[in-house]
């Protein structure tokens, strides 16, 4: 297949859209876990074939109509979605302690169409920095979330948006995306959205693990940073992991003389591992691995109906836990050892005191800003974060066309610690779809050492009807 990376996308129409109730205008205050994210932005994409119904013989004005038919639903649904999820057409502001807080002012989505000369079987997904990245999916300009339609030339389409992360984690992402998909076939939402943030206030009094600390760190206590240098770009490509991969990695990576380890353990330190062994060691010494973990479940524990409302809980509810181990360390124990490190330093973040702690620590340092302290590493050492989307619900998010062909983040957020998101397959067969950000030289390791494993994605593996 000879991809086309040099197509070109042409914006049609460009307008705002709103709630299609009015809102009284209000406050919606930050939750101490969404004040330890910083002002980035995160993409998602969505890829559909050529509607069914649409006629091969169809007449271009014919042809344009299907698509126009496709926006207008788009719009109708998200007008509607934003009713109930309407932190979403916001704006953030800060507030007089210098921290960001939401104002619901039903602002609305920047809505953006267009169309691109390409078709999607030539897309070439696995490089999304030349496919993907100032093409399909939108540059957020203004409130909370943008969205852009792109027409594809086969007749398909590319539905992406692009979220503050300040104010929605992948798990409030995926929420919205079904609620929408939902509403555009007229069904009602399987699931509401809940903005109590009294579920995560502080305890009077507060009290923290120093495991907590050693999780995060104030912004101010971090040294000043060194003299700009030359520092290697970070690049995005997708991957495929196959099932039988993810067992057979699974397998390897487990000490039957211990509790097993879990799927997503497993693969961690196997690209911890992997990564490790190919790093200069004139250049890092050591090499911190982070792991995102939802504390949804975690809050909720043992309390039922807390557990209904945390269900639909909007915002982040995030923790980042790390292992920091030597190049050295990492290179010549076996994948067990690895992945018992991983397995080591998760059991810390996985309870429900950890974060009512992480709560607390956040309110003590209050409005210091604070940061993971995973991203804060010292000149010798590198680092690698982990955010899970096996919850991403890719092949529930239908709009009425049908299932997506292919659907993925798209996270280049602009630091030096590199960011891997491993995601379901729309095929549903238990395959993995990784998006990587990470410098050039982890990309070339990783597809040098561990190639039997990270498939470059390719339209072989589109999920086509």
């Amino acid at each position: 297949m000879v991809y086309n990376s040099n197509f070109n996308v042409s914006v049609t129409k460009k307008e705002v859209v709103a709630a299609a109730l009015p809102l009284q205008e209000h406050y919606l205050p930050h939750s101490n876990l969404d004040l330890l994210l910083p002002p980035v932005d995160v993409g998602v994409f969505l890829c559909y074939q050529k509607p069914a119904a649409a006629s091969d013989q169809a007449t271009t004005d014919e042809h344009y109509a299907t698509f126009g038919s496709m926006v207008n639903t788009l719009k109708a649904a998200l007008s509607e979605a934003l009713v109930s999820f309407y932190a979403l057409a916001g704006e953030v502001e800060q507030n007089l302690a210098g921290e960001p807080e939401l104002i619901c002012n039903n602002r609305g989505v920047d809505f953006i169409q267009a169309f691109a000369d390409v078709e999607l079987r030539k897309l070439n997904l696995y490089n999304p920095d030349d496919s993907v990245e100032g093409k399909l999916v939108p540059k957020k300009k203004h409130g909370v979330l943008a969205v852009q339609a792109t027409e594809l030339k086969c007749g398909g389409i590319v539905v992406a948006c692009t979220f503050d992360h300040r104010v929605a984690d992948a798990y409030s992402t995926n929420m919205f995306l079904v609620s929408w998909s939902e509403i555009a076939q007229s069904k009602i939402p399987s699931q509401q959205p809940c903005f109590r943030r009294s579920f995560l206030f502080p305890r009077r009094p507060g009290h923290y693990d120093l495991s907590v600390a050693n999780m995060y760190v104030p912004i101010s206590s971090l040294p000043l940073p060194e003299p700009a240098g030359v520092e290697e770009p970070l690049i995005s490509r997708i991957y495929c992991v196959t099932a039988e991969q993810i067992r057979h990695l699974q397998s390897q990576a487990n000490d039957y003389s211990k509790k097993d380890v879990t799927k997503v353990e497993a693969f961690c330190a196997f690209l911890w591992k992997t990564v490790a062994s190919g790093k200069s060691r004139r250049n890092f010494k050591n090499f911190r691995l982070g792991i995102v973990v939802d504390g949804r479940t975690r809050l909720s524990s043992g309390d039922e109906n807390k557990a209904k409302s945390f269900k639909g809980y909007f915002g982040n509810v995030l923790s980042i836990p790390f292992g920091e181990k030597t190049i050295e360390e990492l290179s010549e124990n076996p994948l067990t050892w690895v992945a018992s490190a991983v397995h080591e330093f998760l059991e810390e973040a996985v309870t429900r005191e950890h974060f009512l702690g992480l709560i607390d620590w956040v309110e003590a340092h209050r409005p210091e800003p604070a940061v993971a302290k995973v991203y804060a590493c010292s000149g010798d050492g590198a680092a690698l974060v982990v955010s899970s989307g096996q919850r991403f619900p890719v092949r529930k998010i239908d709009f009425g066309w049908g299932k997506p062909a292919f659907g993925s983040y798209h996270f280049p957020w602009g630091g030096q610690s590199g960011y891997v998101m491993p995601m379901p397959s729309p095929k549903g067969n238990g395959d993995w779809i990784v998006y990587m950000h990470l410098q050039k030289e982890e990309v070339e390791l990783i597809e040098t050492y561990a190639s039997h494993v990270f498939k470059p994605f390719t339209s072989d593996h589109l999920n086509f009807d």
